[in-house]
């Protein structure tokens, strides 16, 4: 009478199992054996992990077989991509672009003025960051939909971190040039990152951590925009969600002003419709893309008409005319602010370049061309650094900007240009009209413009899908809101790379069995028909063996083994005779994991266990061999399929001492 197995554990009918072993013991006949890669030096294999860590895509396949003539007109097609895609311009294309190019600049403007204020800059730098850093961009990037200007998130971290420095009222000469400095080191980073092909470290911010560090970043945002929506005037320099919250309740007998409530609740209403109004019928784009200029303008006008600056309605006052100077010599070149400004570029560049990058990979996958990472962080560098010397705060890629430019039907990067030369048009004959601009309305549509930032599907299908990565976008959200932007980001580094390292440190180990009637063998746990073999335990590492995790994989190898005896006792059947380790997801294996398989081997020995290696790839067979560890194990232990392993274990059945247990 059959015994009451678990699923994975029952035994087949004796027809089923004997169909199964004349199948295996078909399957070995087939003479085919674990090959030995063949031999290379060690030169060899360093030069081909080096060229695969940081030359995987090889960018100098398009330099092969070509004159000097045409690699250098290549080099210079690298370095600018404009020269490639103005070969094959078009009127057409132009159209696009310069209705493109005129709808985002009648964006830019009021966010260049609003992200000024939140990095407590004046206007004209914010506006001026939309003119030199994007002519640069359109030159040297390679995304066709990125608008470059200065972006909410950026402004905010810099804000912050300049502002433990230098007070911006009191100290609003040193804090500018802090920013500057900052501006130059965003820009150093970006370029050597681009420069040595560095971009993978980007990579280390999870899409996760990005979510909800930028969710938590535009609620930080949003709230510091109630000074200017209400009217306050003394509010808190701090931006975690329970000082803000703090400072706005304790001014509401005293500071709130109702005009200036009235005009931003009535313009962020207005705003808010418009954009929801696009988003059902995109076709009606522009409707979303001129609301914040339309917002300024309307309500400049009333200002200056009703004179409601008297009435406690705070305005922008003043907006420098004319081209910014130079600031080079602003630049601190050394002493401790040297190195501040360092350090603060050093984020703000890197928070920058993931802004930028995902933006670029969201539009290119949709048009279907490729974005080069390498070129846009080459890019990014060049503008800022040339920013830096020409007035500028940091800039990067603005998702708004660049969703605006996408709906329009942009062909090429051109739509920077013409938005760059229509607020250099602004700053030189327009500003002046624009004093009377209240503060409430350049709130407004700062908060109309990080609402989309706060992306709940994304952090649903996020939990749905890992709750790992979840808890990696809820660290860094709740640190940016309680904390700082800083805390946050430093979080969403953390959490990413911790769950590299579980990855790593912890990898998988499955349990196999066998398909009825088949020589394929599966996970018993995604398939529960899979039958484990008696006397058998097939596992499966999902790892490359490395130092950080050759002990773990070695003790969770022995303590499947002990389950599987527990069981065998448990149920009166046959005690485990063969190991089998099916290692064809082992990428690599270093010294430590050699010496955790000769310690398994040993250990496995002790116990009348005979170890069995399946499909080691061909860089892991070359270690074992060259480690000896064939010699250890011999050669006929190793088999090119699971199937090939039990027929053999088959044949060569022997039935160890009954007293012998793990």
């Amino acid at each position: 009478m059959m015994k009451n197995y678990p699923l994975s554990y029952q035994a087949v009918d004796k027809e089923t199992e004997a169909e199964s072993h004349y199948i295996l013991s078909q399957h070995n006949s087939n003479g085919y054996t674990v090959g030995a890669p063949p031999k290379s030096s060690a030169t060899e294999d360093f030069t081909h992990t080096f060229r695969e860590f940081f030359f995987h895509d090889d960018p100098l396949y398009q330099y092969k077989d070509k004159s000097k003539k045409r690699q250098c007109w290549l080099v210079l097609q690298n370095f600018f991509p404009i020269l490639e895609w103005a070969r094959h311009y078009t009127l057409k294309m132009f159209k696009g672009d310069l209705i493109a190019g005129l709808t985002i600049a009648s964006l830019c403007i009021p966010q260049d003025i609003g992200y000024a204020k939140l990095a407590n800059v004046d206007a004209h730098y914010g506006l001026y960051t939309s003119v030199v850093p994007p002519i640069i961009y359109a030159f040297m990037g390679s995304s066709r939909d990125v608008v470059i200007g200065p972006v909410a998130v950026v402004s905010l971290l810099l804000a912050e971190l300049l502002r433990r420095e230098f007070d911006p009222e009191k100290n609003k000469e040193e804090y500018l040039r802090l920013a500057f400095t900052a501006t130059f080191f965003a820009g150093i980073t970006q370029a050597t990152l681009g420069s040595l092909r560095l971009g993978f470290i980007v990579e280390y911010l999870s899409h996760a951590a990005v979510v909800g560090f930028t969710a938590g970043a535009a609620i930080t945002i949003g709230l510091q925009q109630l000074k200017g929506l209400f009217g306050i005037k003394n509010f808190t320099r701090n931006t975690d969600i329970i000082s803000v919250i703090h400072s706005v309740f304790t001014n509401v007998q005293h500071g709130w002003n109702w005009q200036t409530m009235l005009i931003g609740a009535i313009f962020l209403a207005y705003l808010v419709t418009t954009k929801y109004v696009a988003i059902k019928n995109p076709k009606i784009y522009w409707l979303a893309a001129s609301a914040p200029l339309i917002s300024v303008v309307v309500s400049t006008f009333f200002v200056f008409i009703t004179h409601a600056e008297n009435d406690g309605v705070q305005i922008v006052s003043r907006i420098h005319k004319g081209l910014n100077p130079s600031s080079l010599n602003e630049i601190y070149w050394s002493g401790p602010n040297l190195k501040k400004g360092a350090r603060i570029g050093f984020m703000a560049g890197m928070v920058g370049l993931t802004e930028a990058i995902a933006i670029g990979r969201t539009f290119a996958a949709i048009k279907d061309y490729q974005l080069d990472g390498n070129k846009e962080m080459l890019a990014s560098g060049v503008m800022n650094i040339a920013g830096s010397f020409s007035s500028c705060i940091v800039a990067t890629g603005s998702f708004s900007r660049s969703a605006v430019n996408f709906m329009s039907g942009c062909y090429t990067p051109l739509p920077n240009i013409v938005m760059s030369l229509i607020a250099l048009l602004f700053l030189v004959v327009i500003t002046p009209l624009f004093k009377y601009t209240p503060n409430s309305v350049i709130s407004a549509i700062i908060i109309n413009a990080i609402i989309g930032l706060v992306d709940f599907r994304s952090a649903f299908k996020i939990y749905k899908v890992d709750k790992v990565d979840f808890l990696a976008c809820l660290g860094a959200f709740l640190g940016v809101i309680f904390k700082s932007v800083e805390v946050g980001l430093l979080i969403s580094v953390i959490l990413s790379i911790a769950k590299i390292l579980l990855q790593v440190t912890r990898p998988k180990i499955l349990l196999l069995g066998n398909l009825p009637k088949t020589t394929t063998f599966r996970n018993v746990e995604q398939y529960t028909e899979a039958i484990r073999i008696p006397g058998v335990l097939i596992l499966k590492v999902e790892s490359a063996i490395y130092f950080a995790n050759a002990t773990y994989v070695r003790e969770k190898i022995l303590r499947w083994l002990r389950d599987e005896e527990d069981l065998n006792r448990q149920y009166m059947k046959d005690r485990t005779q063969h190991l089998i380790l099916e290692m064809s997801a082992v990428t690599d294996i270093d010294t430590s994991g050699i010496r955790e398989l000769e310690e398994l081997f040993k250990i496995l020995k002790r116990l009348y266990i005979q170890l069995e290696l399946v499909n080691p790839g061909p860089l892991v067979m070359d270690k074992l061999l060259l480690a000896n560890f064939i010699d250890l194990l011999r050669e006929e232990h190793l088999f090119v399929t699971v199937g090939d392993a039990v027929a053999h274990c088959f044949a060569k059945s022997s039935k160890p001492p009954e007293d012998v247990c793990v």
